[in-house]
């Protein structure tokens, strides 16, 4: 379903599986839990944030018309656990999805080791830190919130490092260690690094795969009550990754990503679980080939509904136009722009008085500004979604 790499529902801080079956076996404990996840959407047409026509069609433009849909998955979780002496303990997590695209796939599957409250070691599919925390269910629509196709030429962008944070096409490692309020993590992922970009298109040229990139992500976090701080870094450490070849017979190298945040949290439910609030602060910048991102962003959750605002200004150096079909160079938006964001939820706890059957109901408004923006009535996306989660 290719709308899934032009908007992302995000679902940060999910309520974990309160039920399921527990397993005791020599070789240590088992677990077999689920969920279900369905949405039903409405958004204003995708149209095209921030670069160009695809088409000389003179009426034709991505996404021209409003999105209705229904969409989800249903997971089946099995988490395999053992300790051992001195506190250390090995594990497993499969967590295989069933989408109502009729696909399978899978959301987490790793094998972990270490020593509790001590150090970690994480290989598999999984995502690590959140340096962008959005709180809890919340809808947006546009590019940079998938594990893959992550940019879009053509869309807005909202770097929130997550270029480097796993569950991607590659694999993960991930080192990690917790000495008093600090927590240190390097995370580092491998793949092919043209999955990043939707068709493998970056600034109008076509990638060519030369060898994987590998990511590095450290991330250092401490814990002081209820706030957290955080800061941290991603960078594809590959040179000539990927690229094009140029008119001169040269390859051009595109694989120069260099990535920095940092988040600040304060988690009020700690000491009042019931009325305490969490408000998050992030920010992001990113150095890539020709192309220049900043986001920022502010939200709070009380009780059970919860309010965010994103600000985004980025700055495209580079296009080239020859390769893309249009009609003249008014249909492009390049260079500077800024992409601005409402969105919020509210969650609708104990269905049917099930503790284990939530509904969130999602909406999320959007603006951007651009000097060279020549389609005045198209500045504006919004959208909203019913989320049925029913745990199992």
């Amino acid at each position: 379903m290719k709308y899934r790499n032009y908007l992302c529902a995000l679902f940060i801080l999910s309520t974990p599986a309160i039920s399921g079956v527990n397993f005791d076996t020599p070789e240590g404990s088992l677990k077999l839990y689920g969920d279900v996840e369905f949405n039903v959407d409405g958004a204003s047409r995708t149209g095209q944030l921030t670069s160009l026509k695809t088409s000389s069609g003179k009426d034709w433009k991505a996404g021209d018309s409003e999105r209705w849909d229904v969409n989800g998955r249903i997971l089946i979780g099995l988490d395999g656990y053992r300790t051992a002496a001195n506190n250390k303990f090995a594990g497993f997590s499969v967590q295989p999805l069933a989408d109502l695209s009729g696909s399978m796939n899978l959301d987490d599957v790793a094998f972990f080791f270490g020593q509790q409250n001590d150090w970690k070691v994480k290989i598999g599919r999984y995502e690590a830190y959140d340096m962008f925390p959005l709180n809890q269910d919340t809808y947006i629509e546009y590019s940079g919130n998938t594990a893959n196709d992550l940019y879009d030429d053509g869309y807005g962008y909202i770097y929130m490092m997550k270029e480097g944070r796993g569950r991607s096409s590659g694999g993960a490692i991930q080192l990690s260690k917790t000495s008093g309020p600090f927590y240190f993590e390097v995370n580092t992922t491998a793949r092919d690094g043209t999955k990043l970009f939707q068709d493998s298109d970056y600034h109008g040229n076509s990638l060519e795969n030369k060898k994987n990139v590998i990511y590095a992500r450290p991330v250092i976090a401490v814990t002081m009550g209820d706030v957290t701080t955080a800061i941290a870094m991603e960078s594809n450490v590959v040179n000539n990754a990927y690229g094009y070849t140029g008119s001169d017979g040269k390859f051009v190298d595109q694989s120069k990503r260099n990535g920095y945040g940092a988040t600040l949290t304060w988690n009020g439910q700690k000491s009042n679980p019931t009325g305490g609030m969490i408000v998050n602060l992030s920010t992001a910048y990113m150095d890539a080939t020709d192309e220049k991102d900043f986001s920022a962003g502010i939200n709070g959750l009380w009780h059970d509904f919860e309010l965010g605002y994103i600000y985004a200004k980025n700055d495209v150096k580079a296009f080239n136009i020859n390769n893309i079909d249009v009609n003249n160079t008014n249909d492009f938006i390049l260079g500077k722009y800024d992409i601005n964001t409402i969105h919020a939820s509210y969650r609708i706890r104990n269905v049917m008085e099930m503790n284990n059957f939530n509904i969130y109901l999602g909406t999320y408004w959007s603006r951007i500004s651009a000097d060279e923006y020549h389609d005045h009535d198209d500045k504006y996306r919004y959208g909203a979604r019913v989320r049925f989660k029913y745990h199992f």
